[in-house]
């Protein structure tokens, strides 16, 4: 059946209302102490001072105010001071066989007795070899569906699920290993009141659950004890079933059911559970074993999920660093992230996105009208924003917006710059097991009474964001970051920088000179540039003009200079270029250039100058000093002046 209505709509609401309560119903359950056990086994409370019986399951309350150990068994008096649940004990009570678990560590101490169970005394042996064929799968799908396969075959139940839990609480059978006449149930969602918190808080302790039939109306608890307590069975075997959960599993058709969990890191992640449409149940012992089997699996797809993440990871961060290693540099970050080879749009999947910075808006892919969209999210109380059902959860939003159902956004810093991804509706199907609607309830806290695939058409949301929700934080810290190194590094740079002409300063001409000097360069070159009368220049047309001619004279030995050279404003109107591995040739060159370039008019606000200059041309010496060499190079430039001038000297 399918139910076509969009979302969110009356009836959806009233369902999710409808599925929180239900979620607090059977969270109120008290699962640990609801006083009754299951009939297969017997159940006592031991007082381990005196050695006496003060609490039992009715088929044995004859024993209460005596001694187990009168019982005669060597393996009960054995077990009753040394066994652990973990590792039962088979004995033998009242003349039958029987397996014994003892849960140190309760008060009383809870001592169970199943009766072996005809003919599957050695089944458990079949765990080891399904151990070593699980163990060389990697993919978690795989090792899932193979884990079912190998559980059903063992334990002989009539269908072996298992469960994946999602972030929100709500399951999916991701494996279904049934008999040919069953309704497939593989891939069906199923909501989380249908296996409540305490539950799940209960497998973290007890790695299996087991019900031998939904039918049992169980036994009562006799105590001694006066006054009676609420006895916590949440660790024991035996433990009766909630009557909520009994219906359940009968509208189900199970008539017996065993359960492992899947345990990651204290988290259930998912179980393996056994149906059966007859009464049935396993030894204790195979249970065990399965248990144990259960951990090898979530430990696989623990292995499988953490290698996944570190893949992903990895691509993720290197389309992030695809868009911001440029930001590194001197472009136009926000054309970067949106127009340049990569964009944003590579790192998040969307329709779209925003970007505001800097007081500049830009946009790749299809997004709205950003004005009213950026008001609004402005407008919030949240700086970063994740949704996937814009209209129901942030309907301001969704009013600029109604083309948009899915939206992230990311801030980018404290004047208000973000970015915003955005996606439009994306209907789709989700396939329930049960119809979740109330009329497939008798009352609206009831279990569901058909359990057949129901199909929800889902409207009104976009895609999840997933994972890619972080990538999209993540990338707003590399942006940040990129942009705060950016701006560290423009800082630095100033520092090197004559803030008039652009070239490099005294501070940067004293360092490079003496790293040169100091390193493996060899043939460093200096060539010192002193415009030739200047000073009129200054007097005639006042200082503002003579700067914008330095400027223009730096800008042009910018041109003249080769890649590995450096130009430097050492101060007023003198210039130095360092050349490093030039020839004296290639140094005079360089210079004759550079007074051509300089004897070029210069045009100031319609005003033209002729501007000439001297330069000294030096190379270094054998073990010559930055100020020596320096020195020399200034001399040859006054040598240049006194021959007349808008010439290089040696």
């Amino acid at each position: 059946m399918t139910d076509t209505s969009a979302l969110p709509t009356d009836d959806s609401r009233e369902r999710a209302l409808d599925e929180l309560l239900r979620a607090r119903e059977c969270a109120a359950e008290p699962i640990r102490t609801l006083g009754r056990v299951q009939s297969y086994g017997m159940l006592f409370g031991v007082d381990e001072s005196s050695g006496l019986v003060v609490m039992a399951s009715s088929n044995a309350s004859e024993w209460l105010g005596r001694d187990l150990r009168e019982a005669g068994d060597d393996l009960l008096i054995w077990a009753l001071g040394e066994g652990l649940a973990v590792d039962p004990v088979r004995g033998e009570f009242d003349g039958q066989k029987c397996d014994i678990i003892v849960h140190r560590g309760t008060s009383p101490l809870i001592v169970e007795l199943e009766p072996v169970v005809p003919g599957l005394d050695y089944v458990r042996t079949g765990v080891v070899s399904a151990l070593q064929r699980l163990s060389g799968i990697t993919d978690p799908d795989g090792v899932r569906q193979a884990a079912a396969r190998e559980i059903k075959h063992i334990t002989g139940y009539d269908r072996v699920m298992c469960y994946e839990f999602h972030a929100d609480g709500h399951g999916t059978v991701v494996a279904d290993e049934r008999e040919p006449d069953m309704e497939p149930y593989l891939g069906l969602r199923f909501p989380a009141s249908d296996i409540p918190s305490q539950a799940r808080a209960l497998y973290i302790e007890k790695r299996s659950r087991v019900i031998a039939d939904t039918d049992d109306p169980g036994l009562t608890l006799h105590t001694i004890l006066d006054p009676a307590p609420a006895f916590d069975l949440g660790l024991s075997e035996l433990r009766s079933a909630s009557p909520h959960h009994l219906q359940f599993m009968r509208n189900m058709g199970q008539a017996a059911t065993v359960s492992f969990a899947l345990v990651v890191d204290d988290r259930l992640v998912g179980m393996f559970t056994c149906a059966h449409r007859a009464p049935r149940r396993i030894p204790v012992l195979l249970r065990r074993a399965i248990e144990v089997m259960a951990s090898q699996v979530a430990a696989q797809l623990s292995a499988a999920e953490q290698i996944r993440d570190l893949q992903r990871q990895l691509a993720a961060r290197q389309r992030r660093a695809a868009i911001t290693a440029p930001l590194y540099g001197r472009a136009d970050p926000g054309e970067l992230l949106m127009t340049g080879r990569h964009t944003v749009l590579d790192v998040v999947p969307a329709d779209g996105a925003i970007l505001r910075m800097g007081g500049q808006t830009r946009t790749v892919g299809f997004v709205p009208d950003p004005a009213p969209l950026l008001l609004a999210i402005d407008a919030l109380a949240e700086d970063s924003l994740v949704s996937e059902a814009l209209a129901s959860e942030h309907p301001a939003l969704a009013a600029v917006a109604p083309d948009v159902a899915g939206l992230i956004t990311v801030p980018l810093g404290d004047g208000g710059d973000r970015l915003v991804f955005v996606r439009g509706e994306a209907a789709r199907s989700v396939d329930w097991l049960g119809d979740q609607r109330a009329a497939n309830r008798d009352q609206p806290l009831s279990p569901r009474r058909s359990f057949s695939s129901w199909r929800e058409e889902v409207r009104g949301r976009s895609m999840p964001w997933g994972e890619h929700a972080r990538d999209a934080f993540d990338l707003g810290d590399d942006i940040r970051g990129a942009l705060a190194a950016r701006a560290q590094a423009q800082l630095a740079e100033l520092a090197w920088r004559d803030a008039l002409t652009g070239l490099h300063n005294r501070r940067f001409l004293d360092d490079r000179l003496s790293g040169l000097l100091q390193g493996a360069a060899t043939d460093v070159g200096i060539i010192f540039v002193d415009l030739d009368r200047f000073k009129q220049i200054n007097d005639s047309h006042g200082h503002e003009v003579g700067d914008a001619v330095l400027a223009k004279v730096g800008k042009r030995l910018s041109r003249v200079v080769r890649e590995s050279d450096a130009a430097v404003r050492l101060g007023g109107d003198e210039f130095v270029i360092v050349c490093a591995d030039v020839s004296e040739e290639e140094l005079q060159a360089i210079a004759t250039r550079a007074l051509e370039v300089i004897a070029e008019p210069v045009e100031v606000d319609g005003l033209v100058l002729w501007v000439t200059a001297s330069a000294g041309v030096r190379r270094a010496g054998a073990g010559a000093g930055a100020a020596e060499i320096l020195s020399a190079a200034d001399a040859a430039m006054y040598r240049a002046k006194r021959s007349g001038g808008g010439r290089a000297s040696a």
